[in-house]
């Protein structure tokens, strides 16, 4: 079970006792190590499957969870999105709560939202329909009430489409006619539930009977409905792991917050910490650029961003392109995947991200254009096509009738069974020429048939009738297979998805920052939007712009802010071109992989990277130094009231005590020490390194 991962992951998946947070980059095999936990624990006995709650945040995640599972031997444990497993507890326990059945559930709430608009004479249109609706969600989801929504959506600097006190009373009227219809929405399934169990304690302790364990992935996305509903599971146990990314935080305006991820330590001061910065996914140049984009961010999340260290072969360096404008970006971009194509890259491993849906349509005409198949991420669900839903028809028929089916006559296996069937509702085993509804109806098929490959692979034994209760299922939780054709996605959508090559287009100011981020806060979001875009990559990446709007217009665009100092010919943010860096600057990008300074070997193992040798190299430390530094330190702590490790880690000081800094600027530069704990506790630590009494005052950091 624990072949094949490495020391970090390995740490994860034998830490089953009490709380355990994981910090893990992108890339650096996440589901791998939790899943591997959980199998581990399962098989060790220490872990019954039953007993144990995994949780995400899509359908598709939650079933690629239980895919792993199951070929890992630890099938009955339950991998859930959180609005699953809570409607499954409230479908249960609704009759013995609050008597009758569940008021029906409505799944879109854009037409209740439009009819509270008209009720309170407020005309709303399309685009401020969809922003109210939005509103709406994140007041619900914040446990903010309609007559307090003008207060908090002020506080949280959020950008209203309309009169905050419109949307109050929009958003009374629109629970009002829920009320009035007997029906609740997506939200209510979280607020229902966390009522139930906080109400009926009976009710809570059969839910906490039942789950004992708790696994809780990207954690950095969770919101205080979702936070509130973990503890209420917890109750007053601590047999949690979290694994998440400060630096990967891109939803904060449905109200997901990293705090509860950066807080975590500080809520279970015992708590196991695992770091995972091995990429396994992109190449050096991918990382590197990666670390440089977090390299130049602020704010409490920045302060805990991992550097990764890639583990794959060097590839090409990133490719920069600016258009006169976005006609010709399209068509540029749809050369370079039609050159990408003929190179062998299938267009199922290829990519092109933006930042709104609306900019897809351009991308979708120079694709067609180039005879490029394509899918639209985002668009109709795989599961409600039409020839979807006929082949599916068509397969349960033949499941049912077995042998007495003439289309499976002489046919073995079950992949070979499922294209003699698909091949009487439009597959072949060659696509049709072209594009167009033709060659997207042949994509939907085939992706059927590779799943059926797929699924052979993970269980020799399955028969026909097995892989229908495995679309049933992946249909009921939206679990769509893979499409063969370039994908286009808005940047949010490609959140958890890979690709061999990646374009990310439309990098201009006003974009990327999206013009309406005005705060710190809402810029920062915006740059952490750009690093999960990169981190997409496995090998190629294009990053492009366009100067202008339409062809012959005023070139009056500039590349996006985040790619000064990336780019070639741009200057770091703050100097100009050419000029040299700040003295004393708190904040430095490392250059590809880290070398020891020693032996000259790459360093992987976090705590190498702290020293910047490896662990068993000769150490050139000043012990007297070292000892000074660690007696600061407990002082330090025990009248800030925290552990010691909350000043500096041990790995922190040693590296401290090997290089002796004698100026900010040197000491910034040892990772462990950023700018927050520069302004702190740099005073106090360049004096005992120069052989001084430190004269800083504990009250100082108050």
């Amino acid at each position: 079970m624990l072949l094949g991962l490495d020391p970090e992951q390995r740490e994860v998946a034998t830490s089953l006792d009490g709380p355990v947070c994981v910090l893990a980059g992108a890339g650096t095999g996440k589901t791998r190590a939790i899943t591997h936990r959980i199998a581990y624990g399962v098989r060790a006995g220490r872990l019954a499957p039953a007993s144990v709650l995994a949780v995400t945040f899509t359908n598709r995640a939650a079933g690629e969870m239980r895919g792993r599972l199951r070929a890992l031997g630890a099938e009955g444990v339950q991998a859930r999105t959180f609005h699953s497993a809570a409607l499954r507890q409230l479908q249960y326990f609704w009759p013995r709560a609050v008597g009758g059945e569940l008021p029906r559930l409505v799944e879109r709430k854009v037409q209740l939202v439009a009819e509270a608009g008209a009720r309170c004479r407020v005309r709303l249109d399309r685009n401020e329909l969809r922003d109210v609706t939005g509103e709406i969600e994140w007041a619900k989801v914040t446990q903010t009430i309609p007559a307090d929504y003008p207060a908090a959506a002020l506080k949280a600097g959020r950008e209203a489409p309309r009169d905050m006190a419109e949307i109050a009373q929009i958003y009374s009227t629109y629970e009002q006619l829920k009320r009035d219809r007997g029906v609740i929405d997506f939200e209510d399934v979280l607020l229902l539930t966390v009522g139930v169990l906080q109400d009926r304690h009976d009710i809570a302790e059969t839910v906490r009977a039942q789950y004992q364990h708790f696994v809780v992935d990207e954690y950095q996305d969770v919101s205080p409905l979702q936070q509130r509903l973990l503890e209420l599971w917890l109750g007053d146990r601590d047999s949690l792991c979290v694994v998440g990314d400060a630096s990967q935080t891109i939803y904060s305006f449905t109200g997901a917050t990293p705090d509860h991820l950066l807080d975590f330590r500080t809520r279970y001061p015992r708590a196991t910490v695992v770091k995972l910065v091995r990429d396994y996914r992109s190449t050096p140049q991918v990382v590197h650029l990666a670390n440089g984009l977090l390299g130049q961010a602020r704010g409490r999340a920045a302060e805990h961003r991992l550097e990764l260290v890639s583990q794959r072969e060097p590839g090409p360096a990133p490719v920069y392109a600016e258009y006169p404008d976005e006609p010709a970006e399209a068509e540029g971009v749809a050369r370079r995947v039609r050159d990408l194509i003929a190179a062998g890259v299938p267009a199922g491993e290829i990519a092109v991200l933006f930042r709104i849906n609306a900019q897809s349509e351009v991308y979708e005409q120079a694709l067609a254009d180039a005879g490029v198949p394509y899918q639209l991420r985002g668009a109709e669900r795989f599961f409600e096509r039409q020839e979807v839903r006929n082949a599916m028809l068509t397969l349960r028929g033949s499941a049912r009738a077995g042998a007495h089916d003439p289309l499976l006559d002489d046919v073995v296996g079950l992949p070979a069974q499922v294209r003699a069937v698909l091949s009487s509702v439009g597959w072949s085993p060659e696509p049709p020429a072209g594009s167009g509804a033709v060659r997207d109806r042949w994509e939907s098929l085939a992706a059927l048939v590779r799943l059926a490959e797929d699924f052979t692979a993970g269980r020799p034994g399955a028969t026909l009738a097995d892989l229908v209760a495995e679309l049933e299922e992946r249909a009921a939780a939206q679990h769509a297979p893979t499409v063969q054709g370039v994908t286009l996605a808005s940047l949010h959508a490609a959140k958890g998805l890979e690709w061999d090559a990646v374009f990310l287009v439309g990098l201009t100011d006003g974009m990327l920052p999206i013009t309406y981020a005005k705060t710190d806060e809402q810029v920062e979001e915006e740059r952490r939007l750009l690093y999960v875009g990169v981190t997409r990559a496995r090998v190629h990446l294009t990053l492009s712009w366009a100067l202008s709007r339409s062809p012959g217009g005023r070139a009056s665009r500039r590349p996006s802010r985040f790619l000064n100092g990336l780019r070639p010919g741009s200057s770091a943010p703050g100097r100009a071109a050419g000029a040299p860096a700040e003295v004393g600057a708190r904040r430095r990008t490392r250059r590809g992989p880290v070398s020891c300074r020693v032996c000259g070997r790459t360093l992987t193992d976090a705590g190498a990277l702290k020293l910047m040798r490896c662990e068993d190299c000769p150490s050139d430390m000043d012990e007297g130094l070292y000892e000074r530094l660690r007696e600061w330190r407990a002082v330090r702590a025990k009248a800030l009231g925290m552990p010691a490790y909350c000043v500096f880690t041990d790995k922190t000081l040693m590296a401290i005590a090997e290089s002796a800094p004698a100026e900010a600027g040197e000491l910034a530069m040892i990772s462990g020490v950023g700018g927050r704990k520069l302004d702190r506790y740099g005073a106090d630590v360049l004096a005992i390194c120069a052989g001084q009494e430190p004269e800083g005052e504990v009250g100082d950091d108050a």
